[in-house]
């Protein structure tokens, strides 16, 4: 299942969240070659500061993240704004408590298979999906390279191309909107053969339990 880390979370977990960082790290400095600052094989943002919202799939036992994402909101800093700015259309705007920026995906296709990971990304989409929908957002935009428009394709993700940009790097940066409704919601759950939610519950705080 996917757990979801808010910022009042952090504290309790740093191996996750250190674990996360080094995925990051291996996948888009590493692999992809990005041009993203690194630590100690650690890859972290000034984004990082801003409080955003996890997505992680982790093993059952919750110590190894195989597959992670960030959600922010676009009312505050963003990557598409202030990076990826050249790939938003004319005229349009996305700063809307109900529109939220998705970074950062990535899976640890080391550790796991091609379909295994495919499935892995459709279930960090559906738990999206599903946090969206819970949280009022009905939409969400991501920066992405276009090859990946093949992988949405194949987890049954919707995606609407709105820009581009061949001028940003090494390849070209696409420009996506991705609407979150019960029916996009209805759609992935049959797709992926799942029933009911793939966030994982909540692990209580200290205080929570003895309350």
């Amino acid at each position: 299942m996917i757990t979801v880390l808010e910022s009042f979370e952090f504290n309790r977990n740093k191996i996750l969240l250190d674990n996360m960082f080094s995925l990051r790290a291996k996948v888009f400095a590493e692999k992809l070659g990005w041009d993203v600052k690194t630590a100690d094989g650690r890859e972290r943002d000034r984004y990082d500061d801003f409080n955003p919202l996890y997505l992680l799939y982790t093993d059952p036992c919750r110590e190894t993240v195989i597959g992670s994402l960030r959600l922010m909101p676009t009312m505050g800093p963003t990557l598409l704004h202030d990076v990826f700015a050249e790939t938003i259309p004319e005229g349009a705007h996305f700063s809307s408590p109900n529109i939220w920026e998705c970074t950062r995906f990535c899976v640890d296709e080391d550790r796991v298979t091609g379909e295994e990971a495919t499935r892995i990304s459709g279930l960090l989409m559906l738990a999206v999906c599903e946090l969206g929908l819970k949280s009022g957002i009905d939409m969400v935009v991501a920066n992405f390279d276009p090859v990946m428009i093949r992988m949405y394709r194949r987890i049954g993700c919707e995606v609407d191309v709105l820009g581009r940009s061949d001028t940003l790097g090494h390849r070209p940066v696409c420009l996506g909107a991705f609407e979150l409704s019960p029916e996009v919601l209805r759609a992935g759950r049959g797709r992926l053969g799942v029933v009911g939610s793939v966030i994982a519950p909540r692990v209580p705080l200290a205080l929570d339990q003895a309350a």
